[in-house]
């Protein structure tokens, strides 16, 4: 949703800061002529979580009322007002306002109702939030009416000179000015004929200055609704400037503009701008805190809503949940925000509102993650209390998805299904699932499996059955079926039962025959040997034009603006099904980076598309290009868009983006139509022309478009709203008629650029289309200029119809559906009265959307039998180019892997390390030597070795900058190399003789202690063989003057090792060698690895074997490179911090052996030893 309601205390702090701040509109910059209240506002919000505990309670807010008193010093001296700001309209008539209250008797009637619940007419809710304010007594004589609120056309401002509780119907009485968009503001002049003509001359001037500068916030701040009743205007006094209060006042923002006007807001609300105590430093986005957007009153957020909402902040997708009823027996989880409204509507026509729990959506391509949580809240909440006699139904419902791969979001829902199966067992719960897109016979076959095995009854069904069906064979067992519904009976994969044999498409009313069964491969797309016949290169298209009624044709080609190869690809694979001779494609443009082409396939060939940085190198390299397809997103959308509206040659564009700010919305729909371009969005997946164009992403998939029969032309034009039930037409179309001739999804935002009359008038003018089909929702007014032309005769062609939406009426609070538009303000605007009118008109419309099926059946039938409609014979469905990638995923093909990875998966949702999630990795703490653990070994060992692995990093991690590891490293460094450099330059010192001794001395002592021999045997056999003894002796250290490093290692091996065999028996080799010289002690080096192998060994952990393997495949020398790394790194930035210059080892350091040359020629410095070379 955009436009959404603010509590009277934040719109109030706004206008306080802007009102002679924001740039008039008028753009006359001039003195104000009246002078706003000083603000003082209280704000009061009680803590409803303390209300089990009363004493807890009544101490909180005595608290809060207290400190209040201490930073708003004025309540104490001035009369009050007192009121509750929770959205509740006409507080005075519902008897929630007192006036000319002191303090104590205001403070008094707030403790007396906070917590409390109450109902305005079907609501009920708990009063939490308290506005206090200064009582301002004044004459009735001066109280006015003033609202300004956004339309289509632009914004009105309605105005009467008889404000306050008994304004009455002001829609009928107020004078009302439209400021149209992107015109002028109206002059003084004007302002004072059209809405102040009943004000006393004296006051017009004052008003005018307020209007205008009101206007100016409303426009700079982005609202879409603000009204003040009253507004309170003083009688000028000589030598005072009139005052302006505004005492009750309500008002809405529109959120998705929080990007831009997000900082006003902010700093209007900032403490130090409110009179409050600036407290401790927090820190913001920007200069104050965010704007809090209030749920409805009685529709407070839940602790699971709240979850969900702050889940859905985070993410791209969407993710909504609203809890109607807690004790409902009937749950939905569905996709889509058009699916989730007719889901509800199926339930509350059947009789079951009282019993439906929840509404909300998933959708945008969820991560299974995402997908996981937000199941598990649902079921969760639905498997709380007492089990219902009579069990509980769950719909897993979702219309036709364009491009979330189904199976990996049901991996979400399945898990959290298997963590919840006692309680779904015991709760006696019933599932009914419905889904179609891509992948969605493998999520389908996968749930199928699950019910199996659950112990709960899932039924499964796809596209073949219409969308809601599982409603009423859930709660009424049976079917609203048409009978068109085709058993799949395939193999679960379209592309699979296409090339072997397989049964998945449906019947064709026109004449009852199934498609053909797909060739493997025309004879012009035979793989062929030679590379170069592997390219496909195009002509230049010649521009053409076409009747206005008809914007795609197989000749449109279309500029992509945005980085969408997805998009690209899929538009480029439907050209190919389509036969088109070039691709709809001709060009993309990209501004952030340099000109290129990217590669496409076309077919199974490839071509390239070029890629601009600019739209006007586009254009002019293709002139034929009369369609942008704009993928930019909300920020720049408008911009972007508005340069495209520049060049004449683009006659349509289409904007994808969500959340475009309803202004820039409307600037841009009336720049396009007085540039007679059409708009399609914001909002939109796009629209599809079958066998000719489609846009982006809409039809979904190549197994959709196949299944949905977009390859061809139809003769049923449709326009919808939502992009995701579009899918659901092409499918329902296709199954009840000859197919789709075009369809349009206008978008859900409240103003698209293009309404529903205007495709449908094209389609009227359109020879080709033969019948029209409307999917309206609840909200708008759009559907009622269709009604006025059908009634008119300006539409004559029939017309299916349905508003989505009818069940808005069972809630008692209000409910924001799917998209933004969609919330009725009227009676007028609901999707009832939008059905009963259409009905009234003559339009076809069915009982139900169950019904719709039925409806465009019959319809068709009666075009075909009076000749309108002559069916044509099922062409052969073309050949489906599919990409490796994915029909690897879909398990059509197979390869070997060119490598095979044992601990790291990082293909899913989630990094996983041997088999554990990351998040799991840090909710358990497991630490590095955890980590190290399960990338070195593939399985979690105990704690005590996870803290011998660090101990062994930590002890590692240097031994100063004179080893030969470290020297490399500093020197490398100040040769001004980088960090990896000279990282690496130290490591490749790392070996037998520095560092490496840990595998060595591993090997021998567990050699010597395996094969029987005693420690002196050992070392007398090491002295025979004339080796030294891997981590034996140190060059520093003694038995004297022992490394406490081995000394660390030692104490805490014998404290916390089960077994110590192989570090006994080096401790008493280190006795024999010590009493031959005493620095030869167990080093460092030798007193880890032995240690290591007795980890290894007696953990339990391993296998001799693995211990074994581990040991000889370098896994010791690996701490040792690990911990010493940390070093290295230390040193270079010692190095580079110190800014440290080249280093050159000085000469009196290296002798210079060289040949004897005559010694009067030699510069003494030069010569520290000769050595005399003899000729022979």
């Amino acid at each position: 949703m955009s436009a959404k309601a603010i509590r009277e205390y934040d719109g109030k702090l706004l206008l306080a800061y802007h009102l002679l701040r924001a740039p008039l509109i008028s753009q006359q910059e001039s003195p104000s002529l009246f002078a706003p209240a000083a603000t003082k506002l209280a704000h009061v919000q009680v803590d409803t979580s303390l209300l089990d505990n009363k004493a807890a309670f009544d101490s909180s807010l005595k608290q809060q009322l207290d400190t209040l008193e201490q930073t708003h010093p004025w309540l104490l001296t001035d009369k009050l007002v007192a009121k509750p700001d929770q959205l509740i309209k006409r507080r005075g008539k519902h008897g929630l306002l007192t006036l000319n209250k002191d303090w104590a008797e205001a403070r008094q009637w707030i403790e007396e109702r906070a917590g409390k619940e109450i109902q305005i007419d079907r609501t009920k809710g708990m009063i939490k939030t308290f506005l206090v304010e200064p009582f301002t007594p004044h004459p009735a004589n001066t109280e006015y009416y003033v609202c300004i609120n956004s339309v289509r056309e632009g914004d009105y401002i309605l105005f009467t000179h008889e404000g306050g509780i008994d304004v009455g119907d002001v829609d009928a009485k107020a004078l009302k000015l439209l400021v149209k968009v992107d015109e002028a503001f109206p002059s003084a002049d004007t302002i004072k004929e059209t809405l102040l003509k009943d004000v006393p001359e004296f006051k017009r001037d004052v008003l005018v200055d307020f209007v205008t500068r009101l206007y100016s916030v409303y426009v700079d701040l982005h609202f879409t609704y603000l009204e003040i009743n009253p507004l309170v205007v003083t009688d000028p006094a000589e030598g005072q400037t009139p005052q302006v209060m505004y005492l009750d006042l309500a008002a809405k923002l529109d959120q998705t503009a929080e990007f831009e006007a997000g900082p006003k807001w902010a700093i209007a609300r900032a403490p130090q701008h409110i009179g409050l105590p600036v407290a401790e430093k927090q820190q913001h986005a920007d200069l104050g805190p965010p704007m809090e957007f209030p749920a409805p009153f009685g529709r407070e957020l839940s602790q699971e809503e709240a979850y969900i909402q702050e889940l859905d902040g985070k993410t791209g997708a969407s993710l909504k949940l609203t809890v109607l009823n807690r004790d409902g027996r009937i749950w939905t989880m569905v996709a889509g925000g058009g699916a989730s409204v007719v889901y509800s509507d199926a339930i509350a026509a059947l009789g079951y509102a009282n019993e439906l729990a929840n509404y909300g959506e998933y959708s945008g391509a969820p991560t299974e993650t995402q997908t996981y949580e937000y199941a598990k809240t649902i079921l969760d909440l639905m498997t709380r209390g007492e089990p219902h006699a009579e069990g509980k139904t769950l719909f897993i419902g979702g219309g036709i998805a364009n491009f979330t791969n189904v199976a990996t979001t049901f991996k979400g829902i399945i898990r959290a299904l298997t963590d919840f199966k006692q309680a779904l067992i015991s709760h006696k719960v019933r599932i009914f699932i419905r889904r179609g897109g891509p992948n969605y016979q493998e999520g389908l076959r996968a749930m199928r499996h699950l019910g199996e095995t659950l112990g709960v009854e899932i039924q499964v069904f796809g596209p073949e059955t219409h969308i809601t069906d599982i409603v009423p064979l859930a709660l009424l067992g049976k079917s609203s079926s048409t009978g068109n519904d085709q058993p799949t009976g395939s193999s679960g994969n379209l592309f699979q039962d296409q090339i072997f044999g397989g049964d998945s498409g449906a019947t064709t009313p026109a004449n009852g025959t199934r498609s053909p069964k797909l060739k493997l491969a025309d004879d012009n797309q035979t793989p062929t040997a030679d590379a170069r016949e592997r390219m496909e290169y195009f002509d230049k298209q010649q521009q053409e034009s076409s009747e206005w009624y008809r914007p795609f044709t197989g000749k449109t080609r279309a500029v992509v603006y945005g980085m969408q190869p997805r998009a690209v690809q899929g538009m480029l694979d439907f050209d190919f099904m389509c036969k088109r001779e070039t691709p709809s494609v001709a060009a993309m443009v990209y501004p952030f980076g340099g000109s290129h082409v990217q590669k496409f396939y076309w077919g199974t060939k490839e071509t390239l598309v070029p890629v601009f940085t600019s739209l006007k190198e586009a254009s002019e390299k293709f002139p034929e290009a009369d369609v942008v397809v704009n993928f930019a997103s909300c920020r720049s959308v408008f911009d972007s868009t508005r340069e495209i509206l520049t060049f004449p040659q683009f006659k349509t564009i289409a904007i994808i983006a969500e959340g475009v700010p309803e202004r820039r919305a409307r600037q841009l729909l009336h720049e396009a139509e007085r540039r007679k371009v059409l708009v399609i969005g914001p909002a939109t997946v796009g629209g599809i022309k079958p066998g000719c164009f489609k846009i982006g992403n809409t039809g979904g998939m190549m197994d959709n478009i196949v299944a949905s029969k977009l390859y061809r032309a139809g003769s049923v034009g449709y326009v919808s709203k939502s992009g995701g039930m579009s899918n659901e037409l092409n499918n329902i179309i296709s199954r009840t008629t000859d197919g789709v001739y075009e369809g349009v999804a206008i978008g859900g935002d409240r103003y698209p650029g293009s309404t529903f009359i205007d495709h449908l008038l094209r389609y009227e003018n359109d020879p080709n289309c033969k019948m029209l089909v409307l999917l309206g929702e609840v909200g708008g007014v759009e559907e009622y200029r269709v009604i006025e032309a059908v009634k008119n005769g300006t539409i004559k062609k029939p017309v299916v119809a349905w508003c989505i939406g009818t069940c808005a009426k069972m809630f008692t609070t209000d409910v924001q559906f799917g998209h933004a538009g969609a919330l009725a303000n009227s009676d007028l605007e609901t999707a009832d009265a939008k059905n009963k009118a259409m009905r009234a008109a003559g339009i076809i419309v069915p009982e139900t959307f169950e019904k719709m099926p039925n409806s465009l059946a019959e319809a068709y039938q009666k075009l075909v039998k009076d000749g309108t409609v002559v069916p044509v014979a099922e062409p052969e469905i073309p050949k489906i180019p599919i990409d490796y990638s994915w029909a690897q995923e879909l398990g059509l093909v197979r390869k070997p892997a060119s490598f095979v990875s044992t601990i790291v998966d990082d293909r899913g949702q989630e990094l996983l390390y041997a088999g554990m999630r990351i998040t799991d990795v840090f909710k358990d703490d497991i630490g590095i030597g955890g980590v190290l653990s399960l990338l070195w070994f593939k399985r979690r060992l105990p704690d005590y070795a996870c803290k011998f692995i660090e101990m062994v990093l930590m002890l590692t991690a240097d031994h100063g900058p004179a080893v030969s590891g470290a020297m490399n490293t500093i020197i490398t460094t100040r040769a001004g190399k980088d960090l990896i450099s000279s990282v690496v330059s130290g490591l490749l010192t790392i070996g037998e003789r520095f560092g490496g001794a840990l595998d060595g001395a591993a090997t021998n002592f567990t050699r010597a202690y395996d094969s029987g021999m005693t420690p002196r045997e050992f070392v007398t056999s090491m002295r025979k063989a004339n080796k030294l003894i891997p981590g034996i002796g140190h060059k520093i250290k003694s038995r004297t003057n022992p490394d406490m490093r081995v000394e660390l290692v030692k104490n805490y091996v014998k404290k916390h090792f089960p077994h110590t065999p192989i570090l006994d028996y080096a401790l008493k080799v280190e006795e024999i060698t010590t009493s031959k010289k005493d620095n030869l002690i167990l080093n460092v080096d030798g007193c880890i690895a032995v240690s290591f192998v007795d980890l290894l060994r007696d953990s339990g952990a391993f296998t001799r074997e693995e211990a074994e393997e581990y040991s000889r495949i370098g896994t010791l020398n690996g701490l040792f490179v690990l911990g010493r790394t940390l070093g290295f790194i230390g040193h270079h930035l010692d190095q580079k911090r110190l800014k440290q210059g080249l280093y050159r080892h000085p000469w009196d350091d290296i002798s210079y052996l060289l040949p004897s040359l005559d010694p009067e020629t030699l510069d003494p410095r030069r010569v520290t030893a000769r050595v005399n070379v003899q000729a022979k």
